[in-house]
């Protein structure tokens, strides 16, 4: 069986290729600032596919100045060149591709309001001078006329030409109501598309008409080539001269009274407190309240960007800058604010996951996230917002509770609410220095669930890596909640996909396979396969690939897969890819290993040693 399937991998000289994995739910993506393509990759892999997030929103991939800030790659030389500060464009293409496969999206930032000031050679290798506006791709009359934004320029409805057509923080911009410049931006956005890039992020789009990004988007396709609609969101930060409805047909905007908001009502700023947050934002089917939020449906929103984190306009997690205040020293208030946006049913969740910077215009580490074993290095130079416990659980939370309402809001004291998201979640959250004890009511069905801010469930599902609360049959729970500024991050949440089972369910059982050295190449990647549908029936696909535990040759490759109790049943390990390659390891005269799954209770671990061929 596995000869002929092996010749039949190779008829016409092709390799097997895995089948693309099924996207994750789009709810909540993460910003990934300035992270190289390799290490997206690798991260994709294994983390942001497996913990479920739909989305890898990347930093702008166009040639670009090179500087050594953290904002360089937002002066572009060359959008017909994708060699940038991250990577070259064929590691961009295998991030996407690697990505895809994890069932995470890729998004992309993009910059087309400008080109890069000053002179000199760019991340290609190109060459400009803005003085005589000389670019690869662009003449002198692609460009408006010089005149400058000054800071004074964004209060009122009349200094919105200027705002268009003068130069932001002077760089020379471009002309995108003419049409030339405008078939090279689409051009560009075109390539990104057929490279696979499934949405894209319009940075300074305030700062373009909206006609002129209208009638660019209209000359592009609107789906990406995984066959979604092409996800659109537009930086257009709200002053006294823009009308951002004007920006609806383009796409979502990105919401900074989202962010302005969460930073008064943490950190108590103005009398602002969480109990007011349904006055600040309104309510599901009446959003807008006070501070004149955007319909949900064209808003994304967020706590903090590599903007905002930098010029206090938000609440910050990585900025060290003497006198800078830091939302991690001594306070929870920056994972409470995630938590209660993963939670709180607006608009479409990112989160941020950049560097420790202890100085405004710093750039990115030039370390790799990762140690020689392929191990996270988190919260030393880069942060891994990402991968911090109380976040990346509130993922599923998300998904979990997609399209329910909001629903029993109780508020404590100002700075202490709870809230819940139909049958399927609740979530409450302390920001006060004290202790809060409380008895709250939610539409859960009885039972125990999992604290995902703590833990979550054990392999078996019969109990919690953390804490528990118990939910009785009437719907009502009794929670203790800790003060915020201790090591405990005071917040409960739980949905039904962390629901401790009633009795031990023992329909099936867990079965681990891992190869300790699987000696890989790049491009290859490690399956188990076997006699039964959970292992493919001999056929690989995209759900017998195990995930690598590190980035080299010989890194672990491991999976779990849930199988009948008692059962036996033979099963084998392959690399495909650049090479397909069978295991040459013998347990049986067929040639194949065999095993049987437990009764019940812990996972089965077959782990094969070295992989021998």
């Amino acid at each position: 069986m596995m000869r002929f399937l092996l010749a039949a991998c190779l008829i016409g000289g092709t390799t097997l290729a895995p089948a693309q994995a099924a996207f994750n739910a789009a709810d909540t993506s993460v910003q990934m600032f300035r992270w190289r393509w390799n290490d997206i990759a690798q991260e994709c892999r294994n983390w942001l596919g497996p913990q479920g997030f739909g989305a890898v929103q990347v930093s702008p991939p166009q040639a670009s100045s090179s500087q050594g800030t953290w904002w360089d790659m937002y002066q572009p030389v060359n959008f017909t060149s994708l060699d940038s500060n991250m990577g070259t464009e064929a590691e961009f293409v295998a991030m996407i591709q690697t990505c895809h496969k994890a069932g995470v999206r890729v998004y992309a930032d993009v910059v087309v309001n400008h080109l890069a000031g000053g002179a000199g050679k760019a991340t290609d290798g190109s060459t400009w001078n803005a003085a005589t506006l000389s670019y690869p791709a662009f003449g002198t009359g692609d460009f408006h006329p010089p005149c400058d934004i000054a800071d004074g320029d964004y209060g009122s409805p009349g200094d919105r030409h200027k705002l268009m057509f003068c130069r932001l923080l002077g760089l020379p911009d471009l002309r995108t109501e003419g049409a030339a410049v405008q078939g090279r931006i689409r051009t560009y956005l075109t390539k990104l598309i057929n490279l696979g890039v499934d949405g894209m992020r319009f940075d300074a789009a305030k700062h373009i008409q909206s006609t002129d990004l209208e009638a660019i988007m209209d000359g592009i396709s609107r789906t990406s080539r995984a066959g979604e609609a092409l996800w659109v969101t537009q930086e257009v930060i709200p002053d006294g001269s823009v009308r951002r409805a004007d920006y609806y047909r383009i796409g979502t905007l990105n919401e900074f009274l989202y962010t302005y908001a969460l930073r008064a009502m943490f950190r108590n700023e103005s009398g602002a407190s969480l109990s007011q947050v349904r006055a600040i934002m309104g309510t599901p089917g009446n959003w807008g309240g006070t501070w004149g939020f955007l319909p949900s449906e064209k808003a994304t929103v967020f706590v903090n960007n590599w903007d905002t984190e930098r010029s206090g306009g938000s609440l910050a997690a990585s900025n060290y800058v003497a006198g800078a205040i830091n939302d991690t020293q001594g306070s929870k208030r920056y994972d409470l604010a995630n938590i209660f946006m993963l939670a709180w049913p607006y608009g479409s969740a990112q989160l941020h996951s950049g560097f420790r910077f202890t100085q405004v215009d710093q750039g990115p580490p030039a370390v790799s996230p990762f140690d020689t074993d392929g191990r996270p290095l988190i919260n030393q130079q880069w942060d891994f917002i990402h991968r911090w416990r109380d976040l990346s659980n509130m993922v599923a939370f998300r998904s979990v509770t997609a399209g329910q309402g909001g629903d029993y809001f109780t508020n404590g004291t100002a700075n202490q609410i709870a809230f819940g998201r139909g049958a399927r979640g609740f979530v409450a959250i302390n920001n006060e220095y004290s202790v809060w004890n409380v008895t709250l009511q939610t539409l859960l069905p009885a039972g125990t669930y999992c604290n995902v801010v703590h833990g979550q469930l054990n392999e078996t599902g019969t109990a919690c890596t953390g804490d528990s609360v118990s939910v009785a049959s009437n719907g009502m729970t009794s929670v203790s909640i800790p003060a915020n500024g201790g090591v405990s991050v005071p917040a409960v949440a739980l949905h039904i996909g962390q629901r401790v089972s009633a009795s031990v369910d023992c329909s099936s059982v867990p079965v681990r396979f891992r190869v300790a050295a699987a000696n890989t190449v790049m491009g290859q990647n490690v399956y188990v396969l076997g006699n039964r549908a959970e292992l493919g029936n001999w056929g690989p696909g995209i759900g017998d690939q195990l995930a690598i535990e590190g980035n080299s040759a010989s890194a672990p490759w491991s999976r779990t897969i849930r199988m009948p109790p008692l059962t036996v049943f033979q099963y084998k390990f392959m690399k495909s890819g650049v090479s397909t390659v069978w295991e040459s390891n013998q347990s049986t005269a067929s040639g194949n290993r065999e095993a049987i799954t437990p009764a019940c209770g812990s996972a089965l671990l077959l782990d094969a040693g070295n992989f021998k061929f």
